[in-house]
């Protein structure tokens, strides 16, 4: 456990699959009636509970400070809370395979962002791999969800917006991750403030009696919860080993995850235009990734 814990690729593969769950998980909850919200919800507050409690076993606890508290409310509401709630409002729409594909984008958007940001000088590469990249997305996009079901756009650009919030995510944690801070305190407290805004919202929208209906899938409940607890834990240690560059390509091992599941246990199916376009954009990826990992 301790060469994982110290392993960017075995971190990389861990929280990649851990993340590839949420997507047939997320699936099956919505199409039993759960609102987006709630199932974003459980996620955020079951994976902050485990979190704080494996963080106060430890004999360590959750240090707040002003700094630590912007942090817990920036990073919840980029990195979780919305592209959560996009996410999981796309899946019945799009499929989790075609949802999952979306997250292969995050390492594109990240150079751009960064680009724009004034993080790092565009090269060759890395406008080489932009293009090549939003020319196998535009593919995708096209084809539209799964084969014989073609989803609204509007479905489609929700989607697309899933990668977008992850990239800033990727770039603001890092840039603003508080000194002496740990993974396992900022998964916590990050969750259980992203857990607070999804709560204002449901009681807000008029959803919270939807709660009722989580006792009847205890056991996708569960699965969900101890999969993002451990996912998360794995994302924060990989965000510190690996960095933004490095934690985006969790994107690609989710995806596949999605797309398996998706078609093994829940009868998902895409056109072959949809795996020419994630073909391109995965070499799109590849490029834009060599791009980021080499000196300015």
């Amino acid at each position: 456990m301790k060469q994982l814990w110290n392993s960017a690729f075995g971190l990389l593969l861990v929280t990649g699959a851990l993340l590839g769950l949420a997507l047939p998980f997320g699936k099956l909850a919505t199409e039993g009636g759960v609102p987006a919200m709630l199932w974003a919800f459980v996620i955020s507050a079951g994976a902050g509970s485990v979190l704080l409690c494996a963080l106060l076993l430890g004999r360590k606890r959750l240090r707040l400070t002003p700094h630590k508290l912007r942090y817990f409310v920036l990073a919840a509401a980029i990195s979780y809370a919305i592209p959560n709630l996009l996410m999981f409002s796309a899946i019945p729409h799009l499929g989790a395979g075609y949802t999952g594909i979306m997250f292969t984008i995050s390492p594109v958007i990240t150079l751009i962002l960064s680009i724009l940001l004034g993080v790092r000088r565009p090269n060759l590469l890395g406008i080489s791999g932009i293009v090549i990249g939003f020319f196998g997305a535009l593919i995708v996009a096209a084809t539209r969800g799964e084969a014989g079901q073609p989803a609204e756009i509007f479905w489609v650009i929700v989607g697309l917006l899933i990668p977008v919030c992850l990239a800033l995510g990727n770039i603001y944690r890092t840039s603003d991750w508080p000194r002496d801070a740990g993974p396992i305190e900022l998964a916590a407290g990050s969750h259980l403030a992203a857990a607070a805004m999804l709560l204002v919202g449901l009681v807000v929208t008029g959803k919270a009696a939807a709660f009722g209906l989580l006792p009847g899938i205890p056991l996708l409940v569960l699965a969900q919860v101890v999969a993002a607890s451990a996912m998360f834990a794995f994302f924060f240690r990989l965000q510190s080993v690996g960095g933004p560059v490095y934690l985006s390509q969790i994107g690609y091992v989710g995806a596949a995850i999605g797309l398996i599941s998706g078609m093994l246990f829940l009868g998902e199916r895409y056109e072959l235009l949809t795996w020419v376009g994630a073909a391109i954009l995965s070499v799109g990826v590849f490029m834009t990734t060599r791009a980021q990992s080499q000196k300015n």
